[in-house]
C-alpha cells in the first residue's frame, strides 16, 4: 500500500513570490532547482499545483464584487489593487494552462523536472461545474442544467442556438457559486464530455484532486436538482465508475483524490478513488477533542484509513498556526504525518503562516516564517525519511489504560510502522494538554527472547526494554502534554 506525502501549492501566489524574490519572471518552465531539491529532501512524493487552469473576465468580474473577498484583500494585502483579485481557480474558463504560468509546454517541463526527483504531479479536476467564460456556455448549452423560466440561482445566457436560463453551480447546503455554470450530469452527453476532459487532463499529470466529488453522485445530484426537471432517464452507472475506469485503463497508476464530505467517503472509495478527504479527523483535532480523535481512528476499517487523506490545512481551511497553540500544532502535525494513507501538507503551513488567503486572490500577504515552526517541520519530515513511516505497513494500536481509573489512555494515538523483520517504529502522540499514560500492546512478531534498543527520532531519549516484558504487558508510556515521539526499535547489541 502506498502512503503518499502530498504538498499543495497555490500556483498563482507561489510563482508571483518567486518572481518578486528573484527579480525576474518565473513560470513553470524555469522554477529554481532549489524548490525541487527541497521537496525531495523533505520526502514529498506528490506536488499538487492548485489552480493552473485558465480563468476568464466574466468570472473574474464576479469575484471582484464579492464583499468578503474584497474585505479580506483590503485587510491583509499591502497596497491592495483591483488586479489582486484574479478570480476563482474553481470557476474554470478552460482546461488550458494559464498563459501567465507558461502554458502547456511549461507545465510539461515542470512535470519532467519533478520526475527527475522522483515526484509526481497532481492537478485539479472540477466535475460539477465550469466558469462563466467556458466555451461550452455558448457552444454546448445542452450540457448544463437549465430552466425555461427564470428561477432562483439561474442566469440568462445568450447562445448560438438561442438563449435560455442556466443554473449556477452549487452545493445544496450553501448559496450558488455565481461565477460558475452547473453541468447536468443527468445528460449522457455531459458525462461523455467530462470524461473526455478528464482524459485530456490525465495526459498532462499523474493524478487529479477532484473538487467536491460527492456532488455528482447520482443520488446527490438528483436530490440537488429535483426542481429542475429533465427528460433524461436515470443513470444506471455512477459518473465516477465510468470516468475512473476510462483513465485507469490507459494509466493504471494514475491517482484519484476526492474532496469529500457528508459520509460519502466510503462510497467514493468503492467507485475507484484512491484517497478521500478525512474531514472528520480534522474537525476533531481543531475542536481540541482527543478522545474523539482516538475513537474516530480506531473505528475506521484499516482499508478505509489507508485510503484517507489526512491534513491540518488546505486552501479551504483556516491556517492551522492561527487555530492551535504551537505545542498542540506540533503534536497534530506528527499525527497527520504518521497515519496510514495520504499525508497532506499545504503551502505556507511549513513556515507557520497565519493569515487567510482566498482562492480568488492572485497575491497573498507577506509573512515572515516562524523559525520554531519551520525548524520543527524540517526536523519532522527529515526524521520520517529515515523511518518506516509511510514506507512500511502501518497499523493503529489501541492504547490500554496504565492502571484502573486512569482515563488518559484515550488521549493517545499510537501507530506501529514496520518495514523489516527486526526494526520497526512506533509513533506516539498525546493530544491532551496534560501528562497522559498508557500501555502500547505491540503486534510485531519476535518481540520476546531479546532486548530492544529504543531511540526517539524526534528527540534525544534512548531506552532499553526487555522483549519478554513488551510481549507480556506492552510498552509503558508516560508522555507530557502534547508530547510527540517517534520511537525506533531495533535489537539491542
Amino acid at each position: 500500500m502506498s502512503h503518499p506525502l502530498l504538498y499543495e501549492i497555490n500556483t498563482r501566489c507561489w510563482l508571483r513570490e518567486l518572481s518578486t524574490r528573484l527579480g525576474t519572471r518565473i513560470h513553470l518552465a524555469n522554477i529554481p532547482e532549489a524548490e525541487f531539491e527541497r521537496w525531495h529532501r523533505l520526502g514529498f512524493t506528490h506536488v499538487w499545483l492548485m489552480g493552473v487552469w485558465s480563468t476568464g473576465p466574466r468570472s473574474r468580474a464576479f469575484s471582484r464584487h464579492l464583499p468578503e473577498v474584497r474585505a479580506l484583500a483590503e485587510g491583509t494585502l499591502h497596497h491592495f489593487r483591483e488586479e489582486d483579485i484574479a478570480g476563482s481557480p474553481y470557476a474554470v474558463g478552460n482546461y488550458t494552462v494559464a498563459r501567465a504560468f507558461g502554458g502547456a509546454s511549461a507545465l510539461q517541463a515542470f512535470r519532467r523536472k519533478l520526475a527527475t526527483y522522483g515526484l509526481k504531479l497532481i492537478l485539479d479536476f472540477i466535475p460539477n461545474h465550469v466558469g462563466l467564460d467556458h466555451p461550452w456556455l455558448a457552444e454546448r448549452t445542452e450540457l448544463f442544467v437549465s430552466s425555461a423560466l427564470e428561477a432562483e440561482g439561474t442566469f440568462w445566457q445568450e447562445t448560438k442556438a438561442g438563449s435560455r436560463w442556466l443554473a449556477h453551480g452549487r452545493d445544496p447546503y450553501f448559496p450558488p457559486w455565481c461565477d460558475t455554470a452547473q453541468l447536468d450530469h443527468r445528460n449522457p452527453a455531459t458525462r461523455v464530455a467530462m470524461v473526455e476532459t478528464l482524459q485530456a487532463i490525465a495526459a498532462q499529470c499523474d493524478g487529479v484532486r477532484c473538487d467536491m466529488a460527492m456532488l455528482v453522485l447520482n443520488e446527490v445530484f438528483a436530490k440537488t436538482w429535483r426542481n429542475f426537471p429533465t427528460s433524461y432517464m436515470p443513470m444506471a452507472k455512477e459518473f465516477w465508475s465510468e470516468a475512473i475506469a476510462a483513465v485507469k485503463k490507459k494509466s493504471p497508476e494514475f491517482l484519484f483524490l476526492a474532496e469529500a464530505y457528508w459520509d460519502m467517503e466510503a462510497r467514493l472509495q468503492e467507485l475507484g478513488f484512491d484517497f478521500t478527504y478525512d474531514k472528520r479527523l480534522y474537525d476533531f483535532v481543531v475542536a481540541h477533542n482527543p478522545p474523539e480523535v482516538s475513537r474516530h481512528l480506531l473505528t475506521l476499517a484499516p482499508r478505509f484509513l489507508e485510503a484517507s487523506a489526512h491534513f491540518l490545512e488546505n486552501h479551504d481551511e483556516r491556517r492551522i498556526a492561527s487555530v492551535l497553540s504551537w505545542p498542540e500544532h506540533r503534536a497534530a502535525a506528527l499525527l497527520m504525518a504518521g497515519l496510514p494513507g495520504m499525508r497532506f501538507f499545504h503551502d505556507g503551513q511549513l513556515a507557520g503562516a497565519r493569515l487567510p488567503v482566498s482562492v480568488h486572490l492572485g497575491r497573498r500577504p507577506v509573512e515572515e516564517p516562524q523559525p520554531e515552526i519551520a525548524a520543527w517541520y524540517d526536523y519532522l519530515l527529515t526524521a520520517l525519511n529515515v523511518s518506516a513511516v509511510g514506507r512500511g505497513h502501518g497499523a493503529l494500536l489501541a492504547p490500554n489504560p496504565a492502571w484502573p481509573g486512569n482515563p488518559t489512555a484515550q488521549n493517545f494515538v499510537l501507530v506501529q510502522w514496520q518495514a523489516g523483520p527486526e526494526q520497526f517504529d512506533l509513533l506516539v502522540v498525546n493530544l491532551a494538554p496534560h501528562d497522559s499514560q498508557c500501555y502500547a500492546s505491540l503486534t510485531v512478531a519476535g518481540l520476546a527472547g531479546r532486548d530492544w534498543h529504543l531511540k526517539n527520532l524526534l528527540g534525544v531519549e534512548v531506552y532499553e526494554r526487555r522483549g519478554d516484558d513488551l510481549q507480556q504487558s506492552g510498552l509503558y508510556l508516560d508522555v507530557p502534554g502534547f508530547g510527540a515521539q517517534l520511537l525506533h526499535f531495533q535489537p539491542a547489541a
